[in-house]
């Protein structure tokens, strides 16, 4: 009775997962000839942020006193990402 329930679940949610598409086509941006998506450049801009930072944070000293450094790194580059995205793309 479960998996039957399930079986018409499933569709369902792809349908309203999918409810954000349009007919318009994905947030994108020519560079010499080609479309890029928006999520990729805000992706590289954040890596590059998280690499910048952690090279300030070498010199500074300040890598030597943080406990979880991949995560830091890794949640710097997705606020800055998320940054550029709010900023330049957003509403």
């Amino acid at each position: 009775m479960r998996f039957t329930r399930l079986r018409f679940l499933i569709p369902v949610l792809c349908l309203l997962a999918s409810e954000g598409c349009t007919l318009q086509g994905a947030p994108s941006f020519p560079v010499v000839g080609a479309y890029f998506p928006d999520w990729m450049v805000c992706g590289l801009i954040g890596v590059a942020v998280a690499v910048g930072l952690r090279v300030i944070f070498l010199l500074t000293g300040l890598d030597a006193i943080l406990s979880f450094r991949l995560f830091t790194y890794v949640a710097l580059g997705v606020i800055a990402a998320l940054t550029v995205w709010t900023l330049v793309f957003g509403p």
